[in-house]
């Protein structure tokens, strides 16, 4: 089990220690959140909307051992040790950064517009072969969560896959120059969060600040055939490179597919005997893979022993997950997180699928699209194909573009718009929806469709 003592705490944080009766006290995790604590925990109280410093009483009574403080020390706590530092959240990063240093993994670092969570999955998975292996829990991927997750590392741990998102500039830099990695992915180029950056280019810039934390020896893998990344990396001379895709110009590159309802099948060059199985469906997916083994390669684990760990890896909640419906019907959960590029291969993926009820499609709002938000949900609806599927719900008032763009191609029973409040969705999809039905329900995290989801779970 993780500890730390409070000195060396201090020596990670420059801080200063008080109120310390028994220096010997063992700290074993770390938590932000005064409500979940237990004994031998440190509670960082972080400034945010609201002052983490406030909610010490509450830390104390629910467990916590110790705190980090950037308050005035008057206004300190005396009934436990407290360890005085300038910025609390400054702090959490420079324990981070000394703990890992201390631990000393193979650090793999992964951010992408798309899929950089399936990806972590799969490369903890491939790395697990050969290695003790941690990686980024849920969304931990900011500022606060990189770190929280680094603390949270056994140390025994040999392979750390941090996950690093970000939604404005210099946030990447941040978070490599924290992690310094061994090996920095980048999955794809996509929309997410174009609001901030105006354009792709300026999404391609902010995703290849990884490389500003990358070491020397370092290596750098990539989607090869992204124009975006390959003429901005070809002016890093001193970066090394290993590329994926679908051409031979890759270093890895698939040479089959064979797509299933709840799987996929593929092939590589390097190893073409060998059939890999993805136990999640998509085309798309086998980038995620093809990327997760060229993480293996690089860490000396071969194609085969990666092949067979990805058979069986899990992937995070709510990506791509099939559940069952109220009825017997099959829901298809992609609503935690959502682009235009993503939803359109979603929509590729669904409507070539056999199903024995209806095929019913559920798109809620894309979100942080900007200025750009109408002609990027146009480009969706160019992906709508109303041969392929029986019914088309969509939701918020973005998704009244696609209806527009589309709503000719549907008889007027089988396309349905809302908007605000989801309990005429919710009920019309519940009247609906029958026995068979698969159901696909896409969107941003902020439109709450995860709640629609959890409607049609209930029996």
């Amino acid at each position: 089990m993780t500890k730390w003592t409070l000195s060396e705490i201090a020596e990670a944080t420059e801080g200063v220690v008080y109120y310390a009766k028994d220096e010997t006290i063992k700290i074993k995790e770390v938590s932000f959140d005064s409500r979940n604590l237990s004994e031998g925990s440190l509670f960082v109280p972080l400034v945010a909307e609201r002052n983490g410093h406030e909610y010490i009483t509450s830390a104390i009574e629910n467990g916590a051992s110790a705190t980090l403080w950037s308050d005035s020390i008057e206004k300190a706590p005396k009934d436990i040790p407290v360890i005085l530092v300038k910025d609390t959240l400054t702090a959490l990063q420079e324990f981070s950064k000394w703990y890992l240093k201390k631990v000393h993994p193979k650090v793999v670092g992964v951010t992408g517009s798309n899929g950089k969570t399936t990806t972590k999955d799969m490369i903890a998975a491939v790395a697990s072969a050969k290695f003790k292996t941690h990686k980024t829990v849920g969304n931990f991927n900011n500022h606060i969560g990189l770190p929280y997750t680094i603390l949270e590392m056994p140390e025994d741990t040999e392979v750390a896959v941090l996950e690093m998102g970000m939604s404005q500039a210099r946030e990447i830099h941040v978070l490599s120059v924290l992690a310094e990695p061994d090996i920095a992915v980048i999955t794809m180029i996509g929309e997410s969060h174009i609001e901030f950056f105006g354009s792709k280019s300026g999404i391609a810039d902010a995703k290849l600040e990884i490389v500003d934390g990358l070491k020397a020896d370092g290596t750098l893998i990539y989607l090869g055939e992204e124009p975006l990344l390959s003429e901005r990396i070809d002016k890093m001379n001193t970066v090394k490179t290993r590329t994926f895709g679908k051409t031979d110009k890759e270093d890895l590159y698939s040479i089959s597919i064979e797509p299933d309802v709840k799987s996929t099948k593929f092939s590589v060059n390097l190893v073409p005997e060998l059939t890999i199985t993805l136990p999640t469906p998509g085309e798309y997916n086998v980038q995620n893979a093809l990327a997760a083994l060229s993480v293996g390669l690089e860490l000396g684990i071969e194609i085969e022993a990666g092949a067979e760990k990805l058979e069986h890896f899990q992937l995070t909640k709510n990506r791509l997950e099939w559940l069952e419906g109220f009825n017997g019907a099959q829901l298809l959960n992609d609503a935690y997180n959502a682009s235009p590029s993503s939803m359109k291969a979603v929509l590729n993926y669904f409507s070539n699928i056999e199903a024995k009820g209806q095929k019913i499609v559920v798109l809620g709002d894309i979100l942080e699209l900007g200025s750009l938000s109408e002609s990027l949900h146009k480009s969706v609806a160019e992906s709508i194909n109303a041969e392929a599927i029986d019914q088309l719900v969509l939701y918020g008032d973005e998704m009244g573009v696609v209806y527009e763009q589309v709503k000719e191609q549907f008889s007027t029973e089988n396309i349905r718009h809302f908007s605000g409040d989801k309990k005429p969705l919710i009920d019309y999809l519940r009247k609906t929806v029958q026995k068979n039905d698969m159901v696909l329900l896409k969107s941003s995290l902020g439109t709450g469709i995860l709640g629609v989801v959890e409607e049609l779970k209930r029996k």
